[in-house]
């Protein structure tokens, strides 16, 4: 059976399941306590005199988010014996969260901060956790016309929680003090908690492994064997390829231009914003219409394409509108596909082992992000910019040749969940 054979919902009926309200609430939580252990944790340190030497140090609490995916297969081996296996550790971990985060609020970097730096690590270790199992919960959940809704809710819900734990914390602790700001964070913690009470269960409920060995092996076998699996891996680590490439130097980029560190501050980060929900919200939509196979297509050839905004740029100069232009455009695109790639990897996981999975497929797509900054200046150095922005445009198209390669492969993975059809080979 092709993803396509199945006439697709209207896009009103899909908004209204109560599934993608619950995946929204939980990329709230996921998103809230990010920034606790990165930029409002910073702000907070710095509000009270802490070097920026131990700073730098204290960036090290944000390791378990690299690393969630060691301990990803105990969730999937074990379930708390209530709320049904996601949602009973979900639930578990906000209200450790919400403890943590208001036992926080009592100490203070001036005199403690040996207690902050502990609590700071156990806010990421348990927000790394949640993650886990939020996402294994939404891949779970989500129906195969669902995925792309799914991943623009997650997103569109960690990006605003992230931002309020930011900027609304910045603001409460500027007029009431941190230790307002941090017992709001807990508060919000809790009523999310509670939201997560009411959250639906999977229609179709998975047994979990009955070894620990085999919730490592099995999903490990699962992606790596079988038919057209290991291209399947291949086109998730060079799917974003010429975006990541793009984007690794992009503030060095404005500056040779001639624009202001003001000017790259407020102008870049808020059209970055705008841009990136907006196409992340369209591409969601777009994609209970298109299905994954043309999303993957679509949005990556416009990714690329936006690449070329970027050398145009370069070869202008330093202007202000085509700068908005061009930035507002390569996030609109990166946006959209962040979408299709996050609905692939929703697409590539197995019910019983989706903690796992997820947790290490989504490892595995940042990989060009990580090690392609080496490269990236070397070729702006000796090649200039605008020849810098044509190589991350031809970058990007081996990942979109490969998604048409693929196609019959990508078509039977969107299917799978869909009732009758057979699961895809990875």
């Amino acid at each position: 059976m092709s993803a396509t054979s199945a006439p697709r919902p209207r896009l009103r009926e899909v908004l209204r399941e109560p599934r993608m309200v619950a995946v929204l609430g939980l990329g709230l939580a996921s998103g809230l306590p990010y920034n606790l252990t990165d930029s409002t944790l910073q702000a907070w340190l710095k509000d009270f005199g802490v070097s920026n030497t131990q700073i730098g140090l204290l960036t090290l609490v944000g390791l378990p988010y690299a690393w969630k995916f060691l301990w990803a297969p105990f969730i999937d081996r074990y379930r708390l014996p209530f709320l049904g296996r996601r949602r009973g550790w979900i639930f578990v971990l906000q209200l450790a969260l919400a403890a943590v985060i208001a036992a926080s609020a009592f100490y203070s970097p001036g005199n403690a901060l040996a207690v902050v730096a502990t609590l700071a690590f156990v806010t990421g270790l348990l927000s790394a956790t949640q993650d886990i199992v939020i996402n294994a919960y939404t891949a779970d959940i989500a129906l195969p016309h669902e995925r792309g809704l799914a991943a623009m809710s997650t997103s569109v819900g960690y990006r605003a929680a992230a931002w309020f734990s930011f900027s609304i914390a910045l603001i409460v602790a500027q007029y009431a003090g941190w230790k307002a700001a941090y017992l709001l964070l807990a508060a919000t913690m809790v009523a999310l908690a509670v939201g997560t009470l009411f959250a639906p269960e999977p229609a179709q409920r998975a047994a979990p492994p009955d070894t620990l060995r085999v919730s490592i092996v099995e999903p490990l076998r699962q992606l790596l064997t079988g038919p057209g699996a290991l291209a399947l891996i291949v086109l998730l680590v060079v799917y974003k390829v010429g975006d990541a490439f793009s984007l690794r130097l992009f503030t060095p980029f404005l500056m040779d231009l001639g624009f202001s560190k003001a000017e790259i501050g407020v102008v870049t980060k808020t059209t970055m914003a705008v841009a990136t929900i907006g196409g992340t919200v369209l591409g969601g939509v777009w994609m209970i219409r298109l299905g994954l196979y043309r999303a993957l297509l679509w949005f990556g050839a416009f990714q690329a394409v936006s690449n070329l905004t970027y050398m145009l740029l370069a070869v202008a100069g330093k202007q202000h509108l085509l700068m908005i232009f061009a930035i507002a455009i390569d996030n609109f695109a990166g946006g959209m596909g962040s979408v299709a790639l996050t609905a692939f990897v929703l697409a590539l996981c197995d019910q019983r082992f989706s903690a796992f999975q997820y947790a290490l497929l989504s490892a595995i797509a940042v990989i060009p992000r990580t090690y392609l900054g080496v490269p990236a200046g070397f070729l702006a150095d000796r090649a200039g910019w605008p020849t810098f922005y044509l190589v991350s445009f031809i970058a990007a198209i081996p990942g979109i040749v490969l998604v048409w390669w693929l196609r019959r492969d990508v078509r039977a993975l969107d299917a799978r969940g869909t009732p009758g059809a057979p699961p895809a080979a990875a």
